[in-house]
């Protein structure tokens, strides 16, 4: 799939977003910010990245974070994975917050987040009014309702 892309003049000099290895999924995001700026903890930002792209029809973009930066940095994504439509040829942008207990410094073409492609499938509603919904084997079973013992249990267990 082809998608064009353009540049900011603010962004100009960095690189446009690209696969970091043959298996990649995600392209990765550089930050336009002018030279640096620090997130503390629980704040967050809007990055630039300087790019426009054209999404073609039939397919969205999704801006995901980075795994290493959240696991070694605490820096996530308010809103993962962000949409971009087909229709938005504005300069994406994404929302960085610092899960952290120290600051983060994010500096000039810093690798931010990752972009996906991804086919977008458009549903029509068909009005059951009140009616039931066609049964499945699960039904309206919620929360846990799949079974299955994770692991993990609430602090109040691990006590003697």
């Amino acid at each position: 799939m082809r998608v064009a892309v353009s540049r900011e003049p603010h962004a100009r000099d960095l690189p446009l977003p690209s696969y970091a290895t043959p298996g990649a999924s995600g392209m990765d995001l550089y930050a336009a910010v002018p030279v640096s700026l620090t997130l503390d903890p629980g704040r967050r930002a809007l990055i630039p990245t300087g790019i426009r792209i054209a999404v073609p029809d039939g397919c969205e973009a999704q801006v995901r974070p980075r795994s290493g930066l959240a696991a070694r940095l605490g820096l996530g994504l308010v809103n993962a994975p962000g949409t971009i439509d087909s229709d938005y040829t504005g300069e994406i942008t994404v929302i960085v917050i610092n899960w952290g207990d120290s600051p983060i410094t994010l500096r000039r073409g810093d690798r931010i987040a990752q972009l996906v492609f991804a086919p977008v499938v458009r549903a029509e509603w068909e009005d059951l009014g009140d009616g039931p919904l066609p049964g499945t084997a699960r039904g309206a079973g919620g929360f846990g309702h799949t079974g299955g013992h994770s692991g993990l249990r609430p602090p109040e267990e691990d006590r003697p």
